[in-house]
């Protein structure tokens, strides 16, 4: 090694040798100079650590190593911790890691990370040390701040307060290459809020409180909001392809099919640990990327003894799910486990994934559960795995952070289960298709996991003899639908005929639930899809993406005529409202309020009548439009009621009051209308006369300047009536009249 410049002799140096200012070796300095980016991008910077001394220090650099090794590799003399002149550490080391990714990771995970009571680590790369901290960058005498003037933004829920008192919600509509938002009028033509062509290039979409609504484009992902509609936040992430927002709308993932490719000059926002990956997840208030993932090969499921191998299936979506408070997003490894990652840090839950042998699929409770008789804070998610040699198929039930299984359960002859929470948590069902020793049959039967009470028990549904290929529960409720079918399941020429089922549980003392009981079967249907309205009772059971049928059938379950004698134990009362056909539909949703359904067909999916149709929660149709290239119908959410429990009750006790003010509001208005249409027509009516006016008085003026008469028909009668009277002669004017006196008609034989 080359001695350092402290090393050397004045007598070594001759300074008859060389000029420096006769030699310029700027280019040699350039070309051997060491770059910080480059050559220490795998050091670290560990400051918050305690003060000791030098035979102290050897216990502390082994206690730190543990810390430092859950993120990489480094040694014991790959730390180096500086000592003042008093014999003490200065408190910060340099750590050297085997790779720039683990010193990358040792930043996002270890910093704000506690050493032990008293010290918490920080922990940054060398390389922004001296970017941001070398002689130069940071001014010797302090300069306070630039507070900016405050500047008001604009209010991003503003939709909430519809400008015509009527509570109406809003929906987008992309159709050719317009996106445009409109207010719901009902049977009246949308009043259009604002219109844009070239908005996205791909699709729109809500983020799940209506805050914002998305545009997809090569560069990236925008959020635009306010009553202007103006960006709001922008994520650069290339080609993206797919989005999804956190429950809460904290976060949001993007994926692309294309690994991203960072280059030379560097990228606005992701850095070169995101190179190679698909997913990035960020943080919508900042703009910020968190952390990206690279894409996961999925394998195909296991087979039986004595069947053929299964095809991988289809890529999942969304990879990456979250927990109902946004405090924990997880990832499927499928067939090894599940990653549990802590927000907003994006560590790694206990530095370890959850391993699960087998585990197929899994989803978080779609809101936070009060288990009975659990007072600590928890968040579940269920799980599945299939049979494996001998081993029996296993359904289990979750809680994060302690990770225990609070609940499992064992299932024989599985050929797939399908896991449906309920809107609040309180029941998970696990639809579990079986299949016969001999595999040539195959039924379904559902695990009702009763999550809210004590021990978690689990009911069983096995009256069903078919295969279920659609299962919803109600929102908010505790009923559901199913549509089942004799015919085998697959991709086939005619879609096969299914039946539809209604279940409720039965009547029971105080607030419990009773057990799930069949209400009804609809024998010999097409349908192939259910959708609850979001505030339950009432639901449409569909036919879409059909090319032989298209039906939309409104039921109520609450119906308020009188009740089947069959049915007076149950908690339901099923009534078919209307039914309605809405040729080539291929999507169907409910508004936000439950007061209205929007169908339309799509032309991503098929170029036959193209449009949208609205009805009521009856389902009597209030409008129908057809507009080719249509795309793309979606309804703005809305965030949840600030009102509490007590308070929606009152308002329910009083509804029919309100209900009396709503319709007089809406007669007035209808009323209103009819006033407005004739006064609009008086209008018109009124601009024509003084239209013509104006042309009788334009008309007189050119004729008195080319000197012809005002009015020509009384000048022509008087140059007649002077013309007779200059005459003097009478004339006799003969007119022949012919009168007939008698008509006879006569048959001739």
């Amino acid at each position: 090694m080359a001695p350092s410049f402290d090393h050397l002799r004045d007598e070594d140096l001759d300074e008859d040798d060389f000029d420096v200012d006769e030699v310029d070796i700027s280019d040699i300095r350039e070309k051997y100079e060491v770059q910080l980016e480059q050559g220490y991008d795998a050091f670290v910077v560990v400051d918050g650590l305690p003060e000791v001394t030098e035979e102290q220090k050897p216990k502390l650099v082994k206690f730190l190593l543990k810390k430092l090794n859950t993120v990489g590799k480094t040694r014991e003399d790959l730390i180096f911790m500086p000592m003042g002149e008093d014999g003490k550490s200065m408190r910060f080391a340099f750590v050297e890691y085997s790779s720039p990714a683990e010193a990358a990771a040792a930043c996002r995970q270890l910093d704000l990370v506690p050493l032990d009571k008293k010290h918490t680590l920080r922990v940054n790369k060398l390389t922004d040390v001296d970017r941001y901290g070398r002689e130069g960058r940071i001014d010797d005498e302090y300069t306070p701040p630039k507070i900016e003037e405050f500047q008001e933004k604009e209010h991003l829920r503003s939709f909430m307060a519809d400008p015509s008192g009527r509570g109406r919600d809003q929906f987008v509509m992309f159709r050719g290459e317009s996106v445009g938002v409109f207010w719901n009028n009902e049977k009246d033509t949308p009043e259009n809020v604002v219109d844009r062509q070239h908005w996205t290039e791909t699709f729109v979409q809500w983020s799940p409180l209506g805050t914002y609504l998305t545009s997809v484009h090569a560069q990236g992902v925008q959020l635009w909001g306010g009553p202007s509609w103006t960006r709001q936040r922008r994520f650069a992430h290339p080609f993206v392809n797919l989005v999804a927002f956190s429950p809460n709308e904290k976060y949001i993932v993007t994926w692309s099919n294309r690994p991203i490719s960072i280059p030379e000059e560097g990228h606005p926002a992701l850095s070169v640990e995101d190179d190679g990956k698909n997913y990035v997840i960020w943080d919508i208030e900042t703009s910020k990327p968190l952390r990206s993932f690279a894409q996961l090969d999925t394998p195909a499921a296991p087979a039986a003894e004595g069947d053929a191998p299964k095809k991988a299936p289809k890529f999942p979506w969304p990879a990456f799910k979250w927990s109902a408070d946004d405090k924990y997003v997880a990832r499927l490894n499928p067939g090894q486990s599940i990653s549990v990652y802590e927000l907003p840090r994006m560590n790694l839950l206990d530095k370890t994934a959850i391993k699960i042998e087998g585990v197929v699929d899994f989803d978080w409770a779609p809101a936070t559960v009060q288990r009975d008789g659990v007072k600590t804070y928890e968040q579940l998610f269920c799980f599945w795995t299939p049979e494996i040699g001998s081993n029996p198929a296993r359904v289990g039930l979750m809680s994060i952070p302690s990770k225990q299984t609070v609940r499992s359960l064992n299932l024989f002859s599985v050929s797939d289960a399908k896991l449906h929470w309920q809107s609040e948590g309180a029941y998970i069902c696990v639809k579990v298709d079986r299949h016969s020793k001999s595999k040539k049959s195959q039924a379904t039967t559902l695990e009702i996991f009763r999550v809210k009470e004590k021990g978690v028990p689990v009911e069983v549904v096995d009256t069903i003899k078919d295969t279920v290929i659609n299962f919803a529960w109600e929102p908010k409720g505790d009923r559901f639908v199913i549509i089942s079918t004799t015919e085998p399941v697959g991709a086939t020429a005619v879609p096969p005929k299914t039946s539809v089922a209604f279940f409720c549980p039965e009547k029971a003392k105080g607030n419990a639930v009773g057990n799930f009981k069949h209400l009804r079967t609809l024998e010999k249907k097409n349908s192939n899809a259910i959708y609850w309205s979001p505030k339950g009772r009432f639901v449409v059971v569909a036919t879409v993406a059909n090319t032989q049928s298209s039906d939309l059938d409104f039921y109520d379950l609450d119906f308020e005529g009188e009740k089947p004698e069959s049915d007076k134990d149950l908690t339901a009362n099923l009534q078919l409202m209307n039914t309605a056909d809405h040729y080539g539909v291929t999507d169907v949703e409910w508004d936000p309020s439950g007061r209205f359904v929007a169908t339309w067909a799509s032309a991503w999916k098929h170029s036959m009548e193209n449009g949208y149709h609205l009805y009521d929660f009856k389902g009597e149709q209030l409008r129908e439009e057809t507009i080719e290239k249509f795309k793309q119908f979606q309804w703005r959410p809305r965030p949840a009621t600030l009102l509490s429990k007590e308070e929606q009750k009152a308002i329910r006790r009083n509804l029919r009051e309100y209900s009396r003010i709503f319709e007089q509001e809406d007669a007035e208005r209808i009323s209103s209308a009819d006033v407005a249409v004739v006064e609009a027509r008086r209008r018109l009516l009124e601009e024509w006369f003084a239209w013509r006016e104006s042309i009788v008085q334009e008309v007189a003026e050119e004729r008195e300047i080319y000197g012809l008469p005002a009015d020509p028909a009384a000048e022509l009668i008087k140059a007649k009536t002077s013309e007779l009277s200059t005459d003097g002669e009478e004339q006799v004017i003969e007119e022949i009249m012919e009168e007939v006196l008698e008509e006879t008609e006569e048959i001739v034989q």
